[in-house]
């Protein structure tokens, strides 16, 4: 009767699954237990086929990289093992059933809040019970790393790589922290610091965390899929593995490495909206184009929304995205789509609050108004500001910046930049001049004139772009 009780459960697992989908996971687990079907012809018994955390973790051991960091393997198999079948006493020792497989990966990628949390309440300690704010930093910075880690390795960063971006490291330890100070107690306080790793969560406050952070779930999708390498290349009804990571362009052979790292990317694109998360174009570099105010205003203007990061001298990287093309003009522009964000030393994303609708601010050669770039506060308080005079800034926010409830982003309120790119974001908009085309100074008479005043005349026309091959779609 068991045995009965047993194949449902396991069947109503697998039916959850597309027959493609059915055939992929069958496939996996055939590696995985190093068997093809042909002795198990003979034998009933030798189809009851198993696989231990020594073939999940030599999977791919032909070829020296790893697809999965071990830890993450090791919390796979965790998981995997403590899927309890009825009618088995727990003398499988280390061996994993196939059915224990299939109604993991059944959870894992199909499966209810409830059965997602059971799962990864395993993954993130073998014991049970309540959870240490520590153990679950450990899990999360595991579970980024692997997420890094796993499409470098599949080729899938759309142009962006570790060598064009900066050391993912400290980013996955920024973001974990990011999607940690979710974690609210049911009184609602959220512990913070050390308080934090100390703290004791049991699992509705888990189920409730997993269930408002949806980068746990998504990131562990992604490490199945393209870790495992199961069911990802079958159309899936979620986008957001699709535009987890946006195509690279405008980086490729220039010697650039962006401020930028890959878990900032991924969180920043996130809080994108949906349509502009697919593409990021490399519009201005400071290390590319010149530390210059009117070479960064002839790259950035009438381009579409873009993301401007910024470098302080103390390695703050910090900055905002503009949801409308920027426009030189002596008024506040913009929607309440724009936002502030954080990347170094904490990552964290500001939206807006209401207050006011001072969202993004370009001026250029007036008299009367302030010249620079800002975004949010109010003239002479932004919460983010880059001088005309370039090369100076402030984040005057005390104690939030009103327009998005920003902090002061810069390790100094007064600060001296470092560094700086601006990216557009989704597709270039038509009056932009497309390919081959003018230049935004022939476009833009306001602009020619601007860098004539300021005795700049026609020196940009040696720094027209390279204009992009379609080959860099790679």
């Amino acid at each position: 009767e068991m045995g009965n009780a047993e194949s449902n459960a396991y069947q109503n697992h697998l039916s959850r699954f597309l027959p493609e989908e059915q055939s992929d996971i069958d496939g996996l687990f055939d590696t995985l237990s190093g068997s093809s079907g042909s002795a198990g012809a003979k034998n009933a018994k030798a189809a009851k086929k198993t696989m231990t955390l020594a073939a999940l973790q030599a999977s791919h051991s032909a070829h020296t990289r790893e697809p999965l960091p071990e830890p993450m393997t090791a919390r796979l198999y965790s998981g995997m093992k403590s899927i309890d079948l009825p009618g088995k006493s727990a003398g499988l020792g280390e061996q994993i059933a196939k059915e224990q497989f299939v109604i993991f990966m059944s959870n894992l990628l199909k499966g209810n809040a409830d059965e997602k949390i059971s799962i990864i309440m395993r993954m993130i300690t073998r014991t049970g019970g309540p959870l240490k704010g520590k153990q679950i930093q450990e899990f999360t910075e595991d579970l980024i790393t692997s997420v890094v880690h796993v499409l470098s390795y599949r080729k899938e960063l759309k142009g962006w790589s570790l060598e064009n971006t900066r050391d993912s490291s400290s980013g996955v330890k920024a973001l974990a922290s990011e999607l940690l100070s979710e974690l609210k107690l049911p009184d609602g306080t959220k512990p913070v610091g050390s308080q934090l790793l100390e703290t004791n969560f049991d699992r509705s406050v888990i189920e409730d965390w997993v269930y408002r952070v949806p980068q746990i779930s998504v990131f562990l999708s992604v490490v199945i899929r393209q870790g495992l390498h199961v069911l990802h290349s079958l159309p899936d009804q979620t986008n957001d593995i699709l535009h987890l990571v946006p195509l690279c362009k405008g980086i490729k052979g220039r010697g650039v490495v962006s401020l930028f790292d890959i878990p900032a990317i991924i969180y920043i694109n996130s809080h994108l909206p949906a349509e502009m998360q697919h593409k990021w174009q490399l519009l201005f570099s400071s290390r590319l184009h010149g530390e210059s105010f009117s070479q960064l205003c002839a790259h950035i203007v009438n381009k579409g929304p873009c993301i401007v990061i910024i470098r302080d001298l103390d390695g703050f990287l910090f900055g905002g995205f503009a949801s409308h093309s920027w426009e030189v003009k002596p008024q506040f522009q913009g929607d309440n789509r724009c936002f502030l964000f954080s990347v170094f030393p904490t990552v964290a994303v500001y939206t807006y609050t209401g207050y006011n609708d001072h969202y993004m601010y370009l001026n250029h050669g007036q008299q009367t108004m302030p010249n620079g770039l800002g975004m949010g506060g109010q003239h002479g308080y932004f919460g983010l500001w880059i001088d005309s005079d370039y090369g100076k800034g402030h984040s005057k926010a005390k104690p939030r910046c009103t327009t998005y409830n920003s902090p002061q982003l810069s390790a100094k309120e007064d600060f001296t930049l470092d560094a700086m790119e601006v990216w557009a974001v989704g597709d270039t908009p038509e009056s932009a001049g497309r390919k081959g085309k003018k230049s935004i100074l022939d476009v833009d008479p306001q602009a020619q004139a601007l860098l004539e005043m300021a005795g700049k005349s026609r020196q940009s026309e040696g720094l027209r772009e390279p204009v992009e091959e379609d080959e860099d779609d790679d």
